[in-house]
């Protein structure tokens, strides 16, 4: 299996791509949109900032956006769940659009949310294969989907419920850090790619 880790130019991409690696699994990093997507599974990691990351989609965001569409699966990670949706309030700059809805800032007091919080109300076999249910996040937006019904697990941090994770057949995002969540969180990413191995 060959797995493309989209880099944007952020941040360490050491530990997740370690969480990716395993028999049979070849994880490369590319920083070209376009190139990226000749891959088995495209995974958008969760390190930086929207608007330097969609610039970053810039001159092949259609040819992702038309290869997910077109059924390339997809793991996006906190950011990288964010630009599967249309825009976000951190920055300017298009997203991928893969899912309808915009990335707002949490409604809360304080921000960010670092650490570990529940995962609530799932309703994808990844979870509970995975056992995961309570995950580490560090984020201040959160996804704001037009159609809940993409939306596969929830969470609330200082009273605002947002999307956990989101899924269309398989393109998975989520907001926490899985590659950050223990055993559990591992065994999250490992169950992804077996969906992909054994569809």
């Amino acid at each position: 299996m060959r797995i493309t880790l989209f880099d944007y130019g952020a941040g360490n991409l050491h530990s997740l791509a370690k969480a990716l690696r395993g028999e049979g699994r070849n994880v490369r990093l590319e920083t070209d949109a376009r190139a990226a997507v000749d891959t088995d599974v495209l995974v958008l990691p969760g390190v930086g900032a929207f608007e330097p990351a969609a610039r970053a989609l810039e001159g092949g965001r259609d040819a992702m956006r038309d290869a997910i569409a077109a059924g390339l699966p997809c793991l996006g990670i906190c950011l990288g769940m964010q630009l599967m949706f249309e825009a976000s309030d951190e920055g300017d700059g298009a997203g991928l659009g893969v899912f309808g809805g915009r990335v707002t800032r949490l409604r809360t007091p304080r921000i960010p949310q670092i650490g570990w919080n529940t995962i609530d109300d799932t309703n994808d076999p990844l979870f509970g294969r995975a056992r995961l249910e309570t995950a580490y996040y560090a984020n201040s937006f959160v996804c704001r989907p037009l159609d809940e019904s993409v939306v596969t697990a929830w969470s609330t941090h200082e009273g605002d419920r947002f999307p956990a994770a989101v899924r269309a057949g398989t393109v998975v995002g989520v907001q926490f850090h899985p590659e950050k969540s223990s055993a559990p969180g591992l065994a999250f990413v490992h169950e992804y790619l077996n969906l992909i191995s054994n569809p």
